[in-house]
């Protein structure tokens, strides 16, 4: 899902952060988890699913959109039927 305001240069802002995050933290405990990185404040929230982060964010009083990464993997979700 897109967002309207969502621009290419926030997605490469947000990959920038999580790299950053990834060479200072060990995230070996989080892999599998869902990442949710704001590329306006730096700030990356986790959880079991971007629903549970966004509920997390809600109770905050923060609606800004996220970027999504999944702790450990190439990319957060994969379209497509098994081979």
């Amino acid at each position: 899902m897109e967002h309207p305001n969502w621009t290419k240069d926030d997605s490469r802002r947000a990959k920038h952060i999580w790299a950053e995050y990834q060479k200072q933290h060990d995230i070996t405990e989080r892999i599998g988890q869902t990442a949710g990185i704001d590329p306006k404040s730096g700030r990356i929230w986790f959880g079991d699913s971007a629903l549970e982060i966004v509920q997390q964010r809600l109770a905050e009083g923060l609606t800004s959109p996220l970027f999504f990464e999944r702790v450990g993997y190439a990319s957060y979700l994969r379209k497509g039927g098994r081979r």
